[in-house]
């Protein structure tokens, strides 16, 4: 008898709490006491109700057009959501409210257009944020406010058009920012205040006309700088200054860029890779930052091979790197190659500057 009335009241709570004791159909459960639930692909129009221990979920390939108020108000416990290939069109205000140890948020290759701008309240924990590949127009005005954690934060391929001061305000340790190919036409100024510790920054494969210097001069430590693709035709003076001594790596290829100002690098230091491939160069400034250089690309440009680009030439004589670049004139030398040209024969060396004390 105490046998039966103990199955039954085992069997009450199993009822009772069916969530704590499977795995949801469709899906497989792993990593011991349900921490992680794996639903990819299972077909899936709504929600999975999971345990509230469950630290990783993954709904990748299922199907949840809209993400509505609370959605995930249950699962207190995640860290770690997985919502790529889902079909998303439209994340609502709150859509996250709940997840406050939310750590990993995945909702690339989606067809979200709308966004509220309290998409992401209460997800001060969040440090990876992954939205690429989505159709996204605008970055809300307060969108990341409250994410105060924020470190990666991946939008290339939507389609937005323009970035507005105050975007990035509250993701004040934004370190790593992906905003390729997009339509952004302008960066205004002090959209970049609130993020000046950015050291990973591209925003290459969009439409820029004019190098956007007001936006990037609070920028301090950025050591990875991508503009390709982006239709500008000078780079000014002074371009790179605020973050010269971090930068090592600089990538304006395939821009039709005619002309370096002469102040173009200044303060810039440590540069070790420049990608200037694809454009319409003729020359190089003088202060071009060849001493730290290591690898340098530069074919596909109209160089004029006079002693204006001897600098360069020392450069490729004293280094191991030997790229390609076709001289387009004067017309003795045009089709050669600058490292191998007679070119700079007659060119004299810099004078090099004497210290104090050197006087006779």
């Amino acid at each position: 008898m105490e046998h039966l009335r103990l199955f039954l009241i085992l069997s009450v709570l199993a009822a009772a709490c069916p969530v704590l004791k499977a795995c949801p159909s469709n899906c497989h459960c792993h990593g011991g006491d349900l921490q992680h639930v794996i639903c990819y692909n299972a077909g899936l129009t709504k929600l999975p109700k999971i345990a509230e221990q469950t630290r990783l979920l993954n709904l990748q390939k299922n199907l949840f057009p809209v993400l509505a108020p609370n959605s995930f108000k249950e699962m207190k416990g995640l860290v770690s959501l997985h919502m790529q290939h889902c079909q998303i069109r439209e994340v609502a205000n709150g859509a996250f409210r709940g997840l406050k140890k939310l750590v990993y948020l995945y909702l690339s290759n989606n067809d979200i257009s709308v966004i509220g701008a309290g998409a992401f309240d209460e997800l001060t924990e969040l440090t990876y944020l992954y939205m690429d590949h989505n159709k996204i127009l605008e970055i809300p005005k307060g969108l990341l406010s409250p994410l105060l954690n924020l470190f990666i934060f991946q939008m290339n391929n939507n389609k937005v058009r323009e970035v507005k001061a105050g975007t990035f305000t509250g993701a004040k340790d934004l370190r790593w920012l992906y905003l390729s190919n997009n339509d952004i036409t302008t960066m205004h100024p002090g959209s970049l205040d609130e993020v000046e510790n950015l050291a990973i920054f591209h925003i290459d494969g969009n439409q820029l006309s004019t190098y956007p210097l007001a936006a990037v001069s609070k920028l301090r430590v950025v050591e990875d700088f991508k503009m390709s693709k982006n239709p500008i035709k000078v780079i000014p003076d002074y371009a790179f200054q605020s973050f010269g001594r971090y930068m090592e790596s600089l990538a304006l290829d395939q821009m039709n860029l005619e002309k370096f100002s002469e102040k173009a690098f200044v303060g810039v230091t440590t540069l070790k890779k420049l990608n200037i491939e694809g454009n319409r160069l003729s020359q190089l400034p003088a202060n071009a930052p060849y001493s730290t250089l290591q690898n340098l690309t530069l074919a596909n440009n109209p160089w004029h091979c006079t002693c204006q680009l001897a600098a360069l030439r020392r450069w490729m004589d004293g280094s191991r790197s030997h790229p390609d670049g076709i001289c387009a004139g004067p017309g003795q030398y045009r089709g050669q190659q600058i490292r191998d040209t007679g070119a700079f024969r007659n060119c004299k060396q810099p004078a090099k500057k004497s210290r104090k004390g050197d006087r006779h």
